[in-house]
């Protein structure tokens, strides 16, 4: 179970700088990345670039959004975790580490005392 909460991270991690990268990509109003790649481009539009990269935009965010959720549910069961460890430390404590005390400190009456 840990290890498929660690791969969901690592893919998450992956989409959200891939998801980085296109917003930075993409034409801002005014001109932006974007309008360099498609200049050179003659196989793409200036339009087809901007939906590709629009769509890819919305594609990565909705990727991100379903894998956090997913990873909610594979998170590592944390409780059996803490009780194994009060579990170890409680075995741990040393016996000398307590107070011991005599069994008779105070005399019973009725007994004679030396």
């Amino acid at each position: 179970m840990q290890a498929a909460y660690i791969t969901v991270s690592v893919i998450i991690m992956v989409a959200s700088i891939l998801l980085t990268l296109v917003v930075l990509v993409q034409n801002s109003k005014g001109g932006g990345l974007a309008a360099n790649f498609a200049s050179g481009n003659t196989t793409f539009g200036v339009r087809q670039t901007a939906d590709f990269l629009e769509k890819t935009t919305w594609v990565l965010a909705a990727v991100v959004m379903v894998l956090c959720i997913a990873a909610t549910f594979l998170i590592p069961n944390r409780k059996a975790s803490r009780d194994t460890v009060r579990e170890m430390i409680e075995q741990t404590i040393p016996a000398e580490g307590q107070p011991s005390l005599p069994a008779n400190t105070l005399p019973i009456e009725g007994t004679p005392e030396n």
